[in-house]
């Protein structure tokens, strides 16, 4: 059902949490497992808009090797996919490239204003995501 399953992953607490089902999910399905993590473009030394977010090629690779020996430990191998541009626009079109049949994401509360429910990088992706999204609270 699920052939192939891309996970975002950051630094938040969410994206931690979310591993557990993304490794229940993949075992179950025999899943081919694909990490992403983005490199957020910023303008003029300003910070990235979303915590969690990182800007630094490092800090992500670091987190990408981390996150695949989390599931290595788990006997499930991961590829790792690292680019740099917009995290929502990004991951959309990485499940795209990848054909991927569903992605695994946390789910940030930002508050419950209508401003920040818009500038959640989960909420655009639902919006323009190519596959199935599984939120995980």
């Amino acid at each position: 059902m699920f052939k192939t399953v891309l996970f975002p992953v950051d630094q938040s607490r969410e994206s931690r949490e979310a591993a557990t089902t993304v490794g229940d999910i993949v075992k179950t399905y025999q899943s081919r497992l694909v990490l992403l993590s983005v490199v957020e473009k910023t303008t003029n030394g300003e910070k990235p808009a979303h915590s969690g977010i990182m800007s630094s090629p490092e800090d992500v690779a670091k987190l990408l090797q981390g996150a695949q020996a989390l599931f290595t430990q788990q006997g499930i191998e991961a590829e790792l996919i690292e680019r740099e541009g917009l995290p929502c626009f990004t991951i959309c079109d990485v499940a795209d490239e990848i054909n991927a049949d569903l992605i695994i994401m946390g789910c940030r509360g930002l508050g419950l204003t209508e401003e920040g429910a818009e500038e959640s990088v989960t909420n655009r992706v639902i919006n323009l995501s190519p596959c199935p999204i599984l939120i995980i609270p």
